[in-house]
């Protein structure tokens, strides 16, 4: 038992990280167009880049996922995968076709890590409403969602989400959840973390070049 024990395990240390970046192919473009892409974003398609990063995954295997990020935060942001693979954290679902795909074949749980949207930022939980009238950081390309589900977007101790609930007490860490490790790993390029807002609005998924 503990010979295939170790057997499993170095199997999975012989796994390389693996990671690449390239200028968005044609169908992933008409993918965005018209739905997360649109005259007038922030930034054109030609300014984002498709990443493709080796990923730990709920089942405890590795797995292939997708993120579309400016081009000008495509390295970096490598590095931090890098960081979370080492760190074996989980990531549930991170694929192009999860993110961008039609509604009825997205993960029905929403628990969907991403980066690009071209949308204004959503207001705090504590308010309400879709939009406040400036561009969200996903609209460049300069800021992810991990694990939506186990990171949620609190204010006024409420999220817009019911099967987050159990999440927004935070002192317990399970599966998927932010961890001081990731926190650092985002900060070592300069990225801030919204489960580090002051205030009563907390967004525990969300990293951005700038912290906001």
């Amino acid at each position: 038992m503990i010979r295939i024990l170790a057997m499993i395990l170095a199997t999975f240390a012989a796994v390389p990280y693996n990671a690449t970046s390239e200028p968005l192919p044609r169908s992933v473009r008409a993918d965005l167009e018209g739905r997360f892409w649109k005259p007038g974003c922030p930034v054109p398609p030609s300014q984002l880049r498709l990443l493709t990063v080796s990923h730990w995954g709920f089942d405890g295997r590795v797995h292939e996922g997708q993120l579309v990020v400016n081009r000008d935060v495509a390295a970096p942001v490598t590095k931090v995968f890098r960081r979370l693979y080492e760190l074996r954290f989980p990531i549930r679902h991170m694929r192009l076709a999860d993110m961008y795909g039609p509604v009825s074949t997205r993960p029905a749980d929403g628990d969907v890590t991403g980066s690009f949207s071209c949308r204004q930022a959503v207001p705090s939980p504590c308010t309400g409403g879709s939009g406040n009238g400036n561009w969200s950081n996903h609209a460049y390309g300069h800021a992810i969602d991990l694990n939506p589900r186990e990171n949620p977007y609190v204010g006024c101790g409420m999220t817009r989400d019911r099967s987050s609930a159990p999440y927004i007490e935070r002192s317990q860490l399970r599966k998927g959840m932010v961890t001081p490790a990731v926190v650092r790993a985002f900060r070592s390029i300069g990225w801030g973390w919204g489960g580090e807002w002051s205030g009563r609005t907390k967004d525990y998924m969300h990293f951005s070049v700038n912290g906001h």
